[in-house]
């Protein structure tokens, strides 16, 4: 066969001495190169948002705000405020410190808010066990949804603190009953939101683990409880912050001892100071219990704290 000039292979040419691509693209190529790996080792610099992301801005900013809180608590009573709102009546936060002082030389104080603790964490574990355990069956068994559902939601609507007459009425003793209140105050939060967690994980997840083999247990296991884990935890801090009012009402209706007892009591007796020191201590007390949940759900979940590192 005989080829062409157009086809015509010169010999003293070798592939080496070939140009591997058009002169005029090379240098665009690599330019490009070179911004891509200068843009790649340039650092990032450090910007305000980034500082808002460290422990240090979340301790400043928040001390920072409970400051406000305080200063402007000590003006409204300092100068006794009247504008419908009054603050004639109200104690100073210097007041407040003088009654923790008093009531700290006495063990009454301390057992109360003992007492209150053992009571919510009594009812919180309670409603955790049986609201993420029904909730997983609920949101995944669709004849399971149908036979609890319903009834559920007869008495989802019902406040806790409803509860306290027959509450008493159904349980041998006080205490069981304030356990009681407090656990159907966090049952429910708990419940609809490991449902919503079951209900939103992708299906194609569960058609992979089908496919591969997998059995029904560990289908639940590995794929529906960490695909629903962070709803689980909205529902667990949502459920504590309900759980100490329902416990709080309750210790104020029925009680005999407890931080809502303790506060109850200083309002028969006109205690200020008391009634103020009563409030801030389920305020601080309930935000220990929401930051632990914030703590175990960072452990539970590492995926999301790399996920916002990333962003």
């Amino acid at each position: 066969m005989v080829l062409t000039d157009r086809h015509a292979i010169d010999p003293s040419m070798s592939p080496a001495a070939a140009p591997a691509s058009p002169p005029a693209q090379r240098p665009a190529l690599s330019a490009i190169q070179g911004g891509k790996s200068a843009a790649a080792e340039t650092p990032r610099p450090f910007s305000f948002g980034d500082w808002l992301d460290t422990a240090l801005a979340r301790i400043v900013l928040g001390a920072i705000s409970i400051s406000g809180v305080l200063l402007a608590w000590y003006l409204a009573t300092r100068y006794q405020l009247d504008f419908y709102v009054r603050f004639g009546n109200i104690p100073t936060p210097m007041d407040v410190l003088d009654k923790v002082r008093e009531v700290n030389q006495s063990t009454r104080f301390l057992t109360n808010v003992g007492i209150s603790l053992r009571r919510v964490l009594m009812g919180f574990a309670i409603a955790g066990v049986l609201g993420i355990a029904l909730g997983i069956l609920i949101g995944r068994y669709r004849l399971f949804r149908s036979l609890t559902m319903p009834a559920l939601e007869v008495f989802r609507p019902i406040p806790a603190i409803a509860w306290v007459p027959m509450a008493i009425m159904l349980w041998p003793s006080n205490e069981v009953s304030i356990v009681f209140i407090t656990f159907l105050g966090a049952f429910f939060p708990i419940l609809i939101n490991t449902i919503h967690g079951v209900e939103e994980i992708d299906e194609v997840l569960f058609r992979a683990a089908r496919s591969l083999g997998t059995r029904e247990l560990d289908l639940i296991l590995y794929v529906v409880i960490p695909g629903a884990l962070q709803h689980i935890f909205t529902g667990l801090s949502v459920g504590m912050g309900v759980a100490w009012v329902s416990l709080i009402a309750a210790e104020m209706i029925s009680g005999q001892f407890g931080i809502g007892y303790f506060t109850w009591e200083a309002y028969s007796l006109i205690s200020y100071s008391e009634i103020a020191l009563g409030m801030i201590t389920i305020g601080i007390l309930g935000l220990l219990c929401s930051k632990a949940i914030q703590l175990t759900s960072r452990l539970a979940m590492p995926w999301m704290a790399a996920a916002g590192d990333r962003k």
